[in-house]
């Protein structure tokens, strides 16, 4: 009976799996067509649904359709719009680098607006975690693409604009046929990779460049390149290398999949990456892109509109907050928008600029030997049974003392910050964040070293003086005696206080992280420590991290 219960389910989920395959491949049929309630045979994504003036009857005297001025009135009232505004961002073409957090929200507003091309470019497919902050994907649409995804979204917006779809991430070798067709570029993607080589391109083809960026509870805005002024002319916008010369260290760079995110901070910052890319198309700003600047242009009234300047957007207990810092303009020395720039669209697609080098980002950590890491399969096998916690309760009040906990055969430390580890952990797991364990590491070299010296300065004075009494020298025993107090010393002074107490001196120490980076950065930081007692104790980390430890050991474990 039993053994037909477990047959019955294994054939229930061989059709869940067939369903959910097929249901994906309808998804993907879904997206290219037309929203109901479009014009029938309008389903291309390259082609307008309905021409912006089809509905325009013989004598009609207005620029604009009356379908326009009823779907655009609210805007078309504004004194920075008007009607030659809403012409403007009819005529206007907008790429967007990302369906994403900031290129969900920022894609609804422009097409809300009626900018008349919109493209988009992204290789990734909608993924449950994207929902919370990813407005244009929807639960029926996990699995497509994100760009499909966000364009049948926006059909349903506005059918009346052109949309085209590139299913597939930007590359310098495919960034100067994309970013040539548009007039202006939003930047939504969340590397510094793909930051620096979007504002390269947008500089050697002259186009202006509105980027964002946004993590945990804060987020920044920029507009750069505008005006988007030959290369060279101190009067164009600053480009990304002149505000940001050199990347960030790429241990700062946490992805969001790992530091998390608030979906209403991406989604506050991809509004205002729409508001300036409307402001400056209707502003006519755009006319100007790859001219040089002259006695007409740009007048006081533009420098003031275009002043460079970094706004800063941040929520925390006291409520959402912005400031703005004003930027500098083009540096003289810039690689990329400098009159001295040997930066070229050859050179780019030809792969003369290595982003991924430049920003650091290699092949995976690869710190540790493979002999000291494990996979989580063999650390489950050797240690089955949940660790003791490492820590005794504290006695009851007037109750003989608890006796001492018993020994630990390991110690499993979690490096992940305490959210994560919050979440879900391994059991009898210690969560020290690799942060902390950096920090207290740090701190505690300092008196461990001084003791070192301390201690070396008393056993050179204790050996002179024996040496006074005892006029044969010893040099190798009183060598071997110094370095080997000095060692003792320092090895106890490097004890960190979160490591249990009752773990014996041989015990092993494992680490694990999120996917098995920060963990080989730990183990390689406690074996500098010296925890693993000169190689007579095995410290390493779990590979894969607790990803790995999904797929190998517990399928149920909720992995962020």
């Amino acid at each position: 009976m039993e053994s037909a219960s477990v047959e019955q389910a294994a054939g229930l989920r061989a059709k869940i799996r067939d369903a959910e395959e097929n249901l994906r491949k309808l998804k993907e049929e879904l997206a290219t067509l037309m929203p109901e309630g479009t014009n029938a045979g309008a389903g291309d994504e390259d082609t307008p649904t309905a021409s912006m003036g089809d509905d325009v009857e013989d004598g009609w005297k207005w620029p604009l359709s009356a379908e326009e001025y009823e779907r655009y009135g609210r805007q078309l009232i504004i004194p920075s719009v008007g009607v030659e505004g809403q012409l403007r961002l009819k005529k206007a073409s907008v790429l967007f680098v990302g369906a994403g957090g900031l290129g969900c929200p920022a894609a609804a507003y422009i097409a809300g607006a009626g900018i008349g091309t919109i493209g988009m470019v992204d290789g990734d497919v909608v993924e449950a975690s994207n929902l919370h902050r990813q407005i244009a994907h929807t639960t029926l649409r996990v699995g497509m693409s994100k760009v499909e995804s966000a364009i049948a979204y926006l059909k349903g917006l506005n059918p009346r604009l052109t949309y085209r779809p590139y299913l597939t991430h930007l590359t310098p070798q495919n960034a100067e046929e994309i970013i040539s067709q548009y007039d202006i570029v939003l930047d939504c993607t969340d590397h510094p990779t793909s930051r620096y080589l979007v504002s390269d391109t947008c500089v050697l083809l002259s186009k202006p460049l509105v980027s964002a960026a946004a993590f945990r509870t804060d987020g920044q805005l920029i507009v750069l390149n505008a005006p988007a002024l030959s290369r060279g002319d101190a009067s164009g916008g600053p480009c990304y290398r002149c505000v940001f010369p050199k990347p960030p260290p790429p241990s700062s760079v946490v992805s969001c999949g790992e530091g998390g995110i608030l979906g209403p901070v991406v989604g506050t910052m991809g509004v205002l990456q729409a508001l300036e890319a409307i402001r400056l198309v209707a502003s006519g700003i755009l006319d100007h892109s790859g001219k040089t600047s002259s006695p007409e242009y740009p007048t006081e009234e533009d420098k003031k509109t275009l002043q460079p300047s970094l706004l800063i957007f941040s929520t925390t207990s006291k409520g959402p907050s912005f400031r703005s810092v004003r930027m500098r303009g083009r540096r003289a020395d810039c690689f990329a928008c400098s009159s001295s720039s040997k930066l070229t669209l050859q050179s780019l697609k030809e792969g003369g600029v290595d982003y991924v080098r430049f920003c650091g980002v290699n092949a995976p950590v690869q710190v540790l030997k493979p002999e000291e890491r494990i996979s989580p399969a063999q650390y489950a096998a050797r240690h089955p049974s949940p660790a003791p916690s490492g820590s005794a309760a504290a006695p009851a009040a007037a109750q003989p003392p608890t006796p001492s906990p018993p020994l630990l055969d390991h110690v499993l430390l979690d490096v992940r910050e305490r959210e994560h580890f919050g979440i879900a952990n391994i059991p009898g797991a210690v969560n020290i964040p690799l942060s902390t364990l950096l920090r207290e590491s740090t701190a505690a070299a300092a008196p461990a070293v001084e003791n070192e010296m301390k201690q070396s300065q008393r056993d050179t004075t204790t050996t002179q003086q024996h040496i006074r009494s005892h006029p044969q020298p010893q040099p190798r025993t009183t060598t071997a005696t110094t370095t080997a107090t000095a060692t003792t010393t320092t090895t106890m002074a490097m004890t960190p206080d979160w490591l249990p107490a009752n773990l014996p001196l041989h015990a092993p120490i494992y680490v694990v992280c999120r996917v098995g980076n920060d963990s080989q950065l730990a183990a390689k930081r406690l074996k500098d420590m010296g925890l693993d007692r000169g190689g007579e104790r095995f410290v390493g980390d779990i590979k894969g991290g607790m990803k790995a430890w999904k797929e190998e050991v517990d399928d149920t474990l909720p992995f962020t």
